[in-house]
């Protein structure tokens, strides 16, 4: 089950990450690093900061390959598809979902608490992303969101995975990414946001 959601939140994220390259009107190169970085960033943080050197992404050629191909396809094909604001949105929303629970299951496997699972958690899930925002000249979205919860409904998601490691792995990682989607999905259909600090 863990490498299946390895690869479902990768490749989810690398067509993401190339769908707003093509939103940023970017070419074919531009397409493939933010394919690239959307799917590889957070973990790639993530193994770093646990101290898992090189990351295990950068070892995996395969992985690597279909990032490639699935950057490439949306390239391609995301005329075909249309709706590409609610298709970005809908792959964002499970990638960040599959990369919080996956990375609280990484912060257990290298022997971190509570604090260290959510955050590794919480930055496996939203890293790529705010590399992408960044490499496409946005501010990155976590720092204003409005409307759904973000980095946020990572950190719950890695805190559920943390809190029912005890009952299994697989349940614990299926709660996690449960947890998240529940949060964003039901943040945006209640228009729910973090409070912002007011000007003087």
């Amino acid at each position: 089950m863990l490498e299946a959601l390895v690869w479902l939140g990768t490749l989810t994220f690398a067509a993401s990450g190339a769908l707003v390259a093509v939103e940023r009107r970017f070419d074919l190169v531009g397409a493939l690093v933010l394919a690239g970085v959307s799917a590889i960033g957070g973990g790639a943080i993530r193994d770093v900061l646990v101290g898992v050197l090189p990351p295990s992404s950068f070892t995996d050629e395969l992985l690597l390959w279909f990032v490639a191909a699935t950057g490439l396809a949306t390239f391609f094909l995301h005329r075909f598809v249309g709706a590409e604001r609610q298709l970005f949105y809908a792959l964002d929303t499970l990638g960040l979902a599959l990369f919080a629970a996956l990375g609280a299951e990484r912060g257990l496997e290298y022997g971190l608490g509570l604090w260290g699972t959510v955050f590794a958690g919480a930055v496996s899930g939203t890293g790529g992303g705010v590399l992408r925002d960044l490499l496409s000249g946005q501010v990155p979205s976590i720092f204003y969101r409005s409307g759904d919860f973000y980095a946020s409904a990572a950190a719950a998601g890695a805190l559920a995975v943390y809190l029912l490691h005890g009952f299994g792995p697989d349940l614990a990682l299926l709660a996690g990414v449960l947890v998240t989607l529940a949060l964003r999905l039901g943040s945006r259909a209640l228009g729910l946001r973090l409070p912002v600090a007011r000007g003087p």
